[in-house]
Parts: structure tokens; C-alpha cells; sequence
């Protein structure tokens, strides 16, 4: 048997599938692609996570496309984090080229240009379906986590909701609780003291520092109402595919502490939301963060720790969660022992510390016999890969150097009058763009703080009439017990001895 005949065998046994699966490739020798060595992957084990990681222009963006085009076919819905603006093309279809006719016809797939269900959604400025949450979602523990408090400042986040829920005080968005952190402080301390215990200002000044940096990022523009209802990323259209949502985020590269609260509070929330239901036939949903680095850079140990934690129990709500970077070791490792298919682009080692971030991640892939994978990490060209998943039995499957299936729509952004007709035939602009400010507790501690001024105003007042009041009564008190000075000398015993005295002589 010919080497060629041996590593075709290797393929097609190793990506062999019982159930519906997508296919991502065809298996490469050296140089040569081999037709019809097909890379398939089990759309059961979608939900066991994965990552997309290779040096800049290598082609992560293309898989990511290719990935969310394939599952939308299968009915799977998709959240993709488009934060260098070239997904939305996924809403049109590829004009085609004769080179993706010539790669398709190496692996041995033919090729169907076509356009793909797509919302575009937005947490800033940009145009697209609004994304919220409230305070009160986030609770104080992931508030307390996304801030970085100490565990005295998160004692206080604890304390200050709890009030709120006692009485029924909405925290709704930012200025909410920073209206509560100034009256914690100041017209409701004897309160807070009374019921909860004395609060430090100088740790609600801290926590207060934090809040005014969230909000500096845009944070105000994410926090408020309505909420966004995560059932609403798990849509379907008429024809079965699932809803590729875009959440548009080119102005966030400099708002890291925005995108990874975002990040944080979508998981927690799907993660509460969503019913458990273990190994499924497919994923419920499958969610893209790319520049994964912008998530684990800013974030602080107990934030890491949630991360984690949610990344390892997610999976059994049938979610799928796919970290975009440039290197692998830009996610940590607890949350890349978790990632069961891992898609690697061509790597460069330019200096010593390449070198070795190099060899770390030729180590996170299974030995093959057809490969030296440090080696060819350096020589994978555009639309390369090596590949490795999670069979149906949730065994590695074998490394394949892969190349990799062009995407079917367009690989490139929308233009605006594209963005606009989306936007007009969505169905969630009008449920989510409208912007509510209902009474809260920011309304409602105006006023009782108001109340509290008043009735220390009046508390005021009728201490300075009583000390008035009891200052004239005092005055009046000691004239009345004075003696008048012509009465006190006729009274006087001398007075009288003498008068007595002038009676007698004469008498």
C-alpha cells in the first residue's frame, strides 16, 4: 500500500461518522491535498468546545465563516463576535473565483455559493439590535468579580443589594447603584448601619472609581432595560438553518473591561437559562469570541475562576463555546484542557520566544506518524490547517493537516445600505431598540432622600423653636422672681426699724 493509500485510509477512518456531521476539508500529504480524504466532524460533539488560533492573515477568520456557515445549515444557531468588522458577508453570497473551484475541486466537494440568516446585534453605538442587561442580573458576586473587588468592597456590592430587594428598589442600570453608593454613605447611614452594619466611605468611594472606569468603556449604554432574552440567540428560519447572529464590536479593541462584562454576563446567563440536556444529536447554540485575548487579558484571578468554571459546565446545556486568538497560549490553560477541537493556523517563530510559544503548541496536538508538527506549524499556507476534534465517541480524532473548504458567502463586510436592509427586515430592532427608563432606584431614592432632607429640615426647625421656646421662658422665669427696687426698700427690715423708730419720738 503507497503512502498516499495509507494516509487516505488514516483520514476517512479517523473522521468516519454514523450521524449528521459537517465537513471542514480535505487531508493534505506534504503538499498535495488528497481528494476525497474527508475532515468531518460529528455535530454531537460541536458542544465539547473548540479553538481557532494562527498568526495574523493566516486565515482563522475564513474557518470561523466556514464553521458558522456549515452549522447554520444544520439548523445549529450561531453568535459570532466580529470585532475586526468582516463577518456580516456571511448575509450575501460568495461571487465565487475560479482558485475556490480549483480548491474545491482538490478536496473533492463541489462548491455552492449562497447567503446565510443573519441579526445584527450591537452592545455600543453601532448600529445593529441593542444588547442589555440590568444590574440586578449580574448580581453582586459576578458585579463583585467583574470589577475586581476586594472581599470587603464585595461585601458591600452584597449589602447594597440586598437593601434594594428589602425595599423593592429596582436596580436597573450604572446610575442606579451609584445613587445607592452615595446614600449608603451619607442620608441613609444611620439606616444601613442599623440593619446591616457600619459601611467604610472610603470603600464605597473605591467601588464608586470602578463604576465611573465601566462606564468610561460604554458601560452605560449596556446596563439598562429592556433586557435581552438569550431564547432570542436561538433561532431558526423558515428553511431550517439557524440564525447566524453578528454582534458587531470594531469600536471595543479599546474597551476590553466592556467586551469581557459582556462576555461574562451572556454566559452566566445562557448558563442559567438554558435546561440541561447532556449529549444531544446537535449543539443548541455555538458562540465564537474572537480575540479571545481581549477576554483573559483584563481579567482578574476571581473572573478567571468564572470564566473557567463556565466554560466546563456550559457544554451539558448544549452550548459551544470557540475561542478565536493568535496563539494558544493567550487562553488559559484550565480553559484550553476543556477545548475538543482545535483548528490550527500556520504559527511564525521570529525570535527565541516564538520558538518556544511554538513548541508549546505543536504539544497540544496528537503525534502522527505523517507529520513532524513543529516543523510544518511554520509551512501551513493560507487556508491550511491542522486539525483535531472529538469523534462521535469522544476519542481524538487523528491530526490532518487540512485544506480547508472556501466559505460560501461573501468574505467580505456589508455595506451600509446591506447593514440598513438587515436591520429593516429584522425582527428584534423594535423589541430591543426601544429605550425604557422606568422608575427605579434611582428615581426612588430621590425621593426618600428628599423625604429624610425634609423631615430633618423640619426636625431642625422645631429643635431651634423648642431652644428659642425654653430660652424666653428662662428669661421670663428670672424677671418674674425679681424683686422691684422701691418695693425691696420698703420691705427692707431696716426700712421699717426706722419708720418704727420715727413713730416712737413721735409719738
Amino acid at each position: 500500500m503507497s503512502q498516499t493509500d495509507a494516509f487516505f485510509n488514516y483520514i476517512n477512518d479517523g473522521y468516519k461518522c454514523k450521524g449528521d456531521f459537517i465537513t471542514l476539508g480535505a487531508g493534505m500529504l506534504g503538499e498535495e491535498t488528497v481528494t476525497n480524504a474527508l475532515v468531518n466532524i460529528p455535530l454531537k460533539t460541536l458542544n465539547r468546545h473548540g479553538l481557532i488560533a494562527g498568526a495574523t492573515g493566516t486565515g482563522k477568520t475564513k474557518t470561523l465563516q466556514v464553521l458558522a456557515e456549515n452549522m447554520s445549515e444544520k439548523g445549529i444557531p450561531v453568535l459570532l463576535m466580529d470585532v475586526k468588522g468582516d463577518l456580516s458577508g456571511l448575509g450575501q453570497p460568495s461571487p465565487g473565483h475560479q482558485k475556490i473551484d480549483e480548491r474545491h475541486e482538490k478536496i473533492g466537494i463541489p462548491f455552492d455559493a449562497k447567503k446565510f440568516p443573519i441579526e445584527i446585534l450591537s452592545i455600543s453605538e453601532q448600529d445593529g439590535v441593542r444588547l442589555r442587561a440590568t444590574v440586578s442580573e449580574f448580581g453582586p458576586v459576578l458585579l463583585s468579580r467583574i470589577l475586581d473587588l476586594t472581599e470587603t468592597q464585595s461585601g458591600i456590592v452584597a449589602i447594597i443589594f440586598k437593601y434594594c430587594d428589602d425595599n423593592h428598589l429596582p436596580l436597573l442600570d450604572l446610575k442606579d447603584f451609584k445613587k445607592m453608593l452615595q446614600f449608603v454613605t451619607a442620608e441613609g447611614k444611620e439606616e444601613i448601619s442599623a440593619e446591616y452594619g457600619r459601611i467604610s466611605s472610603s470603600s464605597t468611594g473605591a467601588i464608586l472609581r470602578k463604576i465611573v472606569e465601566l462606564e468610561q468603556q460604554g458601560g452605560e449604554l449596556f446596563f439598562g432595560e429592556k433586557s435581552f432574552e438569550v431564547d432570542d440567540l436561538t433561532r431558526v428560519d423558515e428553511n431550517g438553518r439557524g440564525v447566524i447572529s453578528v454582534l458587531r464590536l470594531t469600536d471595543i479593541q479599546d474597551k476590553p473591561k466592556l467586551f469581557s462584562t459582556f462576555m461574562l454576563q451572556l454566559l452566566a446567563e445562557v448558563y442559567e437559562t438554558f435546561p440541561e440536556q447532556g449529549d444531544s444529536g446537535r449543539p443548541e447554540l455555538i458562540i465564537f469570541i474572537d480575540e479571545a485575548h481581549l477576554v483573559f487579558d483584563e481579567a482578574s484571578k476571581a473572573l478567571l475562576s468564572q470564566i473557567e468554571s463556565i466554560v466546563k459546565l456550559i457544554r451539558s446545556k448544549g452550548i459551544g463555546l470557540y475561542f478565536v486568538t493568535q496563539n494558544p497560549k493567550d487562553v488559559p490553560e484550565d480553559v484550553l484542557a476543556q477545548l475538543g477541537m482545535k483548528v490550527q493556523h500556520a504559527l511564525r517563530a521570529f525570535t527565541a520566544k516564538d520558538r518556544k510559544a511554538l513548541k508549546l503548541a505543536a504539544e497540544n496536538y496528537p503525534d502522527s506518524e505523517f507529520y513532524k508538527t513543529n516543523e510544518v506549524l511554520t509551512q501551513l499556507g493560507i487556508g491550511e490547517a491542522f486539525i483535531t476534534a472529538l469523534n462521535e465517541k469522544g476519542i481524538p480524532t487523528p491530526l490532518a493537516r487540512t485544506m480547508l473548504r472556501a466559505p460560501m458567502s461573501r468574505m467580505d463586510i456589508l455595506t451600509e445600505r446591506e447593514i440598513q436592509e438587515v436591520l429593516n427586515n429584522s425582527k428584534l430592532v423594535n423589541k430591543y431598540n426601544k429605550e425604557i427608563d422606568r422608575e427605579s432606584a434611582y428615581e426612588l431614592l430621590g425621593e426618600k432622600i428628599e423625604r429624610i432632607n425634609k423631615e430633618k429640615s423640619e426636625e431642625d426647625r422645631r429643635k431651634e423653636e423648642e431652644k428659642i421656646r425654653r430660652k424666653r421662658s428662662s428669661s421670663s422665669s428670672r424677671r418674674s422672681t425679681r424683686q422691684n427696687p422701691v418695693v425691696k426698700v420698703l420691705t427692707s427690715a431696716t426700712f421699717i426699724r426706722a419708720v418704727f423708730g420715727i413713730l416712737k419720738k413721735v409719738l
